[in-house]
């Protein structure tokens, strides 16, 4: 095992790509396009779940336990509920995020046949009308609005137009990228974890290293709505590793600087040896590192597991501040994060035991007494 040179380039221009790309959860297809093509040109073979799941293989010298190393691609987003006989669009999340983030979000409204650009507002928006109400004003989905820039005054002028409940919208993620590194955008959740792992899995094929088991980069498209890794693993993975943000938040241990391990979240501790596996890679390695507990959150790894996966999972992530808001990381979290997962890349398998779906006790591990 050897640190890589990242290409920091590289990292920071995929990531620009794919926070250009709108993905909310079920309209992800130009974004499972994107990163094929990206695996495409690196010469990496895939294949896709009939969904657009992407399973990417890197090819190691044993091939009789796999392990898995995931990020997803979909992001939040609502939906069309209803149209209003004022022309404009009632609405409901795609995934979960307070309607106070959507206030004043630029979006792209996606029919049937055309997109349309629009503003999401409060039901008062108007200062000049409403003066003090529009602070008394509830929150909540059902207070805000879909202005669409098109000349629509009536229900008939939505329909005329082809708006139809149902429709998607995506919103816009408006990147900038500091001179001091940091990096601010909707959707870094988990456009930055894909970014990070297409740019270890660059390194790793521009080095040349040889793996010692075969690793399988995947690419989700339904973390947001609960199903993440539910159905692209194979009972080939032994081991998975997932990456997504850390709430670097009061009373959170998360950071924007280098990497956060999560021990455990809502749906209980991640893979005790797994988790200390990657504890040691960052100690060996001199790759800063904290650890974090997640009270309100969930990953890929819950899904896999809870999709009947027999696999040990972890969880490493980059600190993000107002994480499904306007979220803001920096790139020396993403540069920590993908030395650590080109890193672990080359290490060995966690437990040879673990190629086996089923055995005898030999070869099982003990945790400390």
């Amino acid at each position: 095992m050897k640190l890589l040179p990242i290409d920091t380039d590289y990292l920071t221009d995929i990531l620009l790509k794919l926070l250009f790309t709108p993905s909310p959860s079920g309209y992800t297809d130009r974004v499972v396009h994107l990163v094929c093509e990206e695996l495409e040109r690196m010469k990496v073979p895939f294949q896709l779940t009939r969904r657009g799941a992407i399973r990417a293989s890197l090819a190691g010298e044993s091939s009789e336990h796999d392990r898995a190393i995931v990020a997803h691609i979909d992001t939040l987003g609502a939906m069309v509920k209803g149209l209003k006989d004022n022309g404009r669009l009632r609405l409901v999340p795609v995934g979960h995020w307070n309607s106070r983030f959507a206030e004043g979000a630029r979006c792209t409204l996606l029919t049937d046949s055309r997109q349309h650009r629009g503003t999401i507002l409060p039901m008062k928006a108007s200062g000049h009308t409403f003066a003090h109400e529009i602070d008394e004003q509830p929150g909540g989905w059902d207070n805000v609005e879909l202005r669409i820039d098109e000349v629509v005054h009536n229900l008939p002028d939505l329909l005329k137009l082809g708006v139809r409940v149902g429709d998607y919208v995506a919103i816009d993620t408006a990147p900038e990228i500091t001179d001091t590194g940091f990096i601010n955008s909707r959707h870094l959740d988990d456009k930055a974890g894909a970014a990070v792992l297409l740019a270890a899995i660059e390194a790793i094929m521009r080095s040349g290293v040889k793996l010692p088991i075969d690793c399988h980069p995947l690419f989700t498209i339904a973390e947001e709505i609960g199903s993440g890794a539910s159905s692209v693993l194979h009972q080939d993975v032994a081991e998975m590793l997932t990456i997504d943000n850390g709430t670097s938040a009061p009373g959170q241990n998360s950071s924007e600087f280098g990497v956060t391990i999560a021990m455990a979240d809502q749906t209980g501790p991640f893979d005790y040896h797994l988790t200390r596996r990657i504890i040691q890679l960052c100690q060996e390695f001199e790759i800063p590192h904290q650890r974090d507990i997640f009270r309100y959150y969930r990953s890929d790894s819950a899904a896999a597991l809870e999709a009947g996966n027999d696999v040990r999972t972890a969880l490493v992530t980059f600190g993000i501040d107002a994480s499904h808001g306007y979220e803001r990381i920096h790139l020396d979290a993403l540069e920590s994060l993908t030395q650590l997962i080109s890193i672990y890349m080359q290490s060995p398998a966690l437990f040879l035991r673990d190629r086996y779906d089923i055995g005898p006790l030999t070869g099982f591990p003990s945790q400390p007494a």
